[in-house]
């Protein structure tokens, strides 16, 4: 999925657990672990606004874009990767 969500790292940065986090939001521990784990299909605004304000940051700092890879562009990567070793090593 495109769209990721970096919880863990403004979590980190706050020195909070997510079960503090979960309480403090008013979602349960398993809701939250789908959100950190990419899972999620949705996010209430009211919800992104109290991780906001409950972990003191913006939106932006909670979710982030990454383009999909181009299929078969994970091949190429890989391939050339080895191609790069296969010269280091000869």
């Amino acid at each position: 999925m495109p769209i990721v969500v970096d919880v863990d790292v403004m979590l980190a940065r706050r020195k909070m657990s997510a079960g503090e986090l979960a309480e403090r939001v008013g979602i349960t521990p398993a809701n939250l672990a789908v959100l950190k784990n990419g899972r999620a299909k949705a996010v209430r605004f009211t919800t992104l606004g109290a991780l906001c304000e409950v972990l003191d940051c913006q939106p932006g700092d909670l979710l982030r874009w990454e383009p999909e890879p181009e299929p078969g562009a994970a091949e190429e990567v890989a391939g050339e990767g080895a191609v790069a070793a296969a010269r280091e090593s000869g």
